[in-house]
């Protein structure tokens, strides 16, 4: 497993951007794809972005339709989540995680280490 530390966070109006960051704490992304997720109150938690270790594939969820972009530079480097156009209803805390041997998943199961999250609140 691998420690995850998210920073980002924060009140935007609705139609800002805010990015967020994932940071591998004492060791590195190697060999590690990257998810982001989310979970507003009283529903489940939901599926985002995520980054493919083997190939940088990228994926989304079906309510991004072009809005946030995932991205990495290398191992060492934190995974980022560019979220534009921001909308009340992306109101949530913004869940990163990560599941080793290069799987990638849009689902929470797959994912074997947590960050804390980080609360992204969006006024309209």
């Amino acid at each position: 497993q691998v420690q995850l530390v998210e920073t980002g966070g924060g009140l935007v109006q609705g139609g800002g951007s805010l990015t967020l960051s994932c940071a591998a704490s004492g060791r590195t992304f190697s060999g590690y794809s990257v998810g982001w997720f989310r979970q507003a109150p009283g529903k489940e938690r939901e599926f985002v972005a995520a980054i493919s270790w083997s190939d940088g594939s990228t994926y989304y969820g079906d309510f991004v339709k072009g809005r946030f972009t995932i991205s990495r530079d290398n191992a060492k480097s934190p995974v980022y989540l560019l979220m534009d156009s921001l909308k009340p209803e992306d109101t949530a805390v913004y869940y990163c995680a990560a599941a080793g041997a290069g799987r990638v998943s849009k689902s929470p199961s797959k994912y074997d280490s947590w960050g804390q999250g980080t609360q992204v609140t969006v006024s309209s």
